[in-house]
């Protein structure tokens, strides 16, 4: 149980350290389109790509996800484990829990 809280917490550092960066700036690219109506007449379009604030919010969104996708697999991981951890602990008990009980019933024959 420790281990998933530590690894809660890591993950809440993490995604906001990320949130702290600046993205770098984004380059623009321009292109143009030539559309051919239904009535034979072109419409030139020209495309300057993304604003610097459109890049950076991509930029953001990829690196959120990223973390997201760390955490979630050390959360997983850190989830088998303290599963295991369990079950191994149970199974132990349980045998102590059937040794413990026959030495008694010797006892009592």
């Amino acid at each position: 149980m420790k281990k998933v809280t530590l690894l809660l917490a890591l993950s809440g550092f993490a995604t906001a350290g990320f949130a702290q960066t600046t993205p770098a700036p984004a380059q623009t690219t321009t292109t143009t389109e030539v559309k051919v109506r239904d009535n034979g007449t072109e419409k030139v379009v020209t495309k300057t790509g993304k604003t610097n604030v459109g890049q950076a919010l991509d930029n953001t969104a990829d690196a959120a996800g990223n973390v997201a996708k760390k955490a979630g697999r050390g959360i997983k991981r850190g989830a088998k484990k303290t599963g295991a951890a369990v079950k191994h602990g149970a199974q132990k008990v349980s045998s102590e829990v059937k040794e413990g009980t026959q030495k008694a019933e010797a006892k009592t024959e």
